[in-house]
């Protein structure tokens, strides 16, 4: 009985050291090394394709929210610094659509995104392939709510 009961409480602390509790898992990860590692896409790639995708949300976004999704994103100013900039078509699309005052990114948004990852060396099919991604990662950091917030710069 003893015996029974060291095992099963050795088993559960080394469970919490390893698992770190519910709120850990992904958040632990980092963005950059889960879109690696679960998308084949190089470091680079990972950090400028994810931070396209919040500088748009930032865009969108009031100061507030913004900040909001920043929080729950650890290293957000070094992705956000590593995606491209935007070039030709898509960077004057965005530029019109910010002089005419468009808040929604509409085409000119995802235009923007593909036009990004195509920097990259990525096709502009990738970009669903990240968001799922991105957005799960920052509902494990920041909460559902936050998500919701993102999620709704992205539309």
């Amino acid at each position: 009985m003893r015996r029974t009961l060291r095992i099963t409480t050795v088993i559960f602390l080394l469970g919490i050291m390893v698992g770190g509790g519910a709120s850990a898992g992904a958040a632990d990860l980092g963005l950059v090394k889960m879109l690696t590692s679960n998308l084949g896409v190089t470091e680079k790639q990972a950090s400028g394709g994810a931070g396209s995708i919040f500088n748009l949300a930032k865009q969108n976004l009031g100061a507030q929210d913004f900040t909001r999704v920043a929080d729950a994103v650890p290293g957000i100013d070094k992705m956000m610094a590593a995606a491209p900039k935007a070039e030709g078509a898509a960077g004057m699309l965005g530029g019109a659509s910010s002089l005419l005052g468009g808040g929604a990114p509409s085409v000119s948004g995802v235009a923007g995104l593909a036009g990004s990852f195509s920097q990259l060396g990525m096709n502009a099919g990738m970009v669903n392939s990240f968001v799922p991604i991105v957005l799960n990662y920052v509902k494990s950091s920041g909460g559902e709510t936050v998500m919701n917030i993102l999620q709704s710069a992205l539309k």
